[in-house]
């Protein structure tokens, strides 16, 4: 009999958060622009973090700042009773010089907000904003975990998702489920997901080669560590092209830093090479570490050099809880439109995100931020110079947020 009632209540929240949505997507979009020109490196996040915490406190929010360095958590006490849902944002920037037009582009030389972070953020803050207008029919609590260092702590310190959890990110009250998303180079305003495994386990490579220095004109007089640093890379390659069994689960290694000499004429005594590995399989994972170590062991000895290879375990993976996605899919097919949500594909691209769901279920989305008319595939990547994200995607990532914390609770409350 109270079927019809609560079904109406819901619906009228629909629509409550839709109404509340569209009035600020102005100020959704002033705050993001705010975040692009005023970017900041993992670890180094105050004023974001300050900015976010503000506007928490000014909805009446119960705050908790300095989570991890910078992280934030805001919390919205509904006013029925029932469980508590997470919302993630990651807040951190890139060491990357804007190569963009935009009138908004930062204003902080060298780094720029080049995966869409700035996005992330200032969706969060809209969809708390939202949700606070609602709070009278929210059966639960809401929390909004503010991120700093999603894209790597600097050396030496400790930072992202692990941290936030280890300091208590996910305490007072204790979450049930998280959801987060991130913007990503498909048609705008299209949400995009994959059951289970979407995202690959990460881990950080350090290489050093030491020879032996010597006159550049003379290489017979040392060792030349830069000869066998480059053998060792085109060597790395062929591991998973020609040593893994691919048609098991994908795998990526990439070197990408490489450090060396300080002279033309002078063959220096080491290199470094930096790089990561990226699988889905832990038996791959174990696999390709160990014949990593073999390959530059062996490239090294045979040159007469010598080298230590540094494997850093990461992040563990983005995996999403296939039953939680099952049960939220009708409401992001309402919130984007059916002909909008579609299976995706795994991307060996990383996040940290996977902590929170090693801890819950969770279910990570990707937003589709790519311009209508512009080609998908000519759209500059995340982490590229040129990373362009069109705005008319942020309300439906608002909209997306707040109705799986609304629905979620609503459906786990107790009758």
């Amino acid at each position: 009999m109270f079927a019809q009632p609560l079904a109406r209540a819901r619906a009228d929240a629909h629509v409550d958060i839709a109404t509340r949505t569209k009035a600020i997507t102005s100020r959704l979009i002033e705050l993001r622009r705010h975040l692009h020109q005023h970017p900041e490196l993992s670890n180094r996040e105050a004023k974001t973090a300050e900015l976010v915490a503000r506007h928490l406190r000014e909805l009446g929010l119960t705050v908790r700042t300095g989570l991890a360095r910078t992280g934030v958590v805001g919390v919205l006490r509904g006013g029925l009773p029932g469980k508590t849902v997470a919302l993630r944002a990651d807040m951190d920037a890139l060491p990357v010089t804007e190569q963009t037009n935009l009138p908004f582009k930062s204003q902080t030389q060298g780094v720029m907000h080049a995966c869409g972070h700035d996005g992330h953020t200032a969706m969060l803050v809209a969809a708390a904003e939202v949700l606070t207008g609602i709070k009278a029919q929210i059966p639960g609590n809401v929390v909004f975990i503010f991120q700093g260092a999603e894209e790597g702590p600097p050396i030496g310190e400790t930072g992202g998702a692990s941290a936030m959890i280890d300091e208590g990110a996910l305490t007072d009250p204790a979450p049930s489920a998280i959801f987060g998303l991130h913007v990503w180079p498909e048609p705008v305003g299209t949400i995009t997901y994959h059951p289970g495994p979407t995202m690959a386990m990460s881990d950080k490579l350090n290489i050093t080669v030491r020879g032996r220095q010597t006159h550049g004109g003379e290489p017979w007089g040392g060792v030349d560590p830069i000869v066998v640093a480059s053998q060792i890379v085109l060597a790395l390659q062929t591991i998973p092209s020609r040593q893994l069994d691919l048609t098991r689960s994908p795998a990526v290694l990439t070197i990408g830093s490489i450090h060396a000499g300080t002279r033309r004429n002078i063959i220096p005594d080491d290199v470094l090479l930096e790089g990561t590995i990226r699988t889905f399989d832990k038996k791959i994972r174990a696999e390709l570490h160990a014949r990593v170590r073999r390959t530059v062991e062996m490239i090294a000895a045979s040159a007469g050099a010598t080298a230590m290879t540094e494997i850093i375990t990461g992040n563990p993976g983005t995996n999403n809880d296939e039953a939680l996605l099952q049960e939220m899919l009708p409401t992001l097919e309402r919130v984007a439109g059916s002909s909008n949500v579609r299976r995706g594909e795994v991307t060996t691209a990383s996040e940290d995100f996977g902590f929170f769901q090693q801890k819950m279920p969770g279910l990570f989305l990707f937003l589709g931020i790519v311009p209508k008319g512009q080609a998908v595939e000519a759209a500059p990547r995340n982490h590229s110079p040129l990373f362009f994200v069109d705005e008319a995607a942020l309300p439906v990532g608002v909209l997306a947020l707040a109705n799986l914390a609304f629905d979620w609770l609503t459906a786990h409350a107790r009758p």
